[in-house]
């Protein structure tokens, strides 16, 4: 029986919209091969005073740049905080690293910056924290991902100890 509202044109581009859309939501990059990153800068942000107490927090910024000649869109960051005595997360923070827009081939995003969630609190002075003889280090791993693709690493930095001013 011919149904008129599914007509031979109309099946034809339905089927067609329908494989667009699963090529896309199937598309992914090899981000660790696509992006490097770069401008790396690490250290401690003033995250003010919590119940009496200076508090401090670990920072990383950085950015992102298109080794490639093709455009990236897409690219979700995942930044993990770890103490380094620990192989536990510390804290992690999610973000979008490329957005829908886009970054062309050759080109560099803005400074992104990620901020622990988790960090030392004291009554102690900010850059005193740095040397008590409880002071632990830690470093964050960046990983990205694109599309379906599992997370890549993209790399680790240590934490410098370092009062951060912006």
């Amino acid at each position: 029986m011919y149904n008129r509202l599914m007509g031979p044109h109309r099946l034809a581009l339905l089927l067609t919209l329908a494989s667009i859309v699963l090529t896309t939501a199937c598309d992914h990059r090899e981000v660790e091969k696509v992006l490097k990153v770069t401008d790396v800068k690490t250290g401690w942000h003033d995250a003010g005073i919590v119940n009496g107490e200076n508090k401090i927090v670990p920072s990383v910024s950085f950015r992102l740049e298109n080794v490639t000649s093709e455009s990236i869109d897409g690219v979700q960051i995942n930044a993990v905080f770890r103490q380094v005595t620990e192989d536990l997360a510390w804290g992690d923070r999610l973000i979008r690293g490329v957005g829908s827009d886009g970054l062309a081939g050759g080109a560099t995003t803005p400074t992104q910056v990620v901020r622990g969630p988790r960090g030392f609190t004291s009554p102690l002075p900010r850059a005193q924290m740095f040397t008590h003889k409880q002071w632990v280090d830690v470093k964050v791993d960046l990983y990205a991902r694109h599309g379906s693709r599992t997370w890549q690493r993209l790399g680790e930095y240590p934490i410098e100890r370092k009062l951060l001013t912006e």
